[in-house]
């Protein structure tokens, strides 16, 4: 079974409305709901993601 470990982002409040993310395992990143960590997970790879981050990034500008 693949144990992802997860992580808040620093930016987060504490608060449970975050995406948790894992990147531990190679080629693949994890995200995840951290109000339901028992729930799905989205699995992407490493280009991917990093694609998203930068279009969201750019997206608030």
């Amino acid at each position: 079974m693949t144990t992802f470990v997860f992580r808040k982002s620093s930016y987060s409040g504490g608060e449970e409305e975050c995406v948790e993310v894992a990147t531990n395992l190679p080629g693949t990143v994890a995200i995840r709901d951290s109000k339901n960590p028992g729930g799905p997970i989205l699995r992407c790879a490493p280009a991917t993601w990093v694609e998203f981050q930068a279009a969201l990034v750019q997206n608030a500008m």
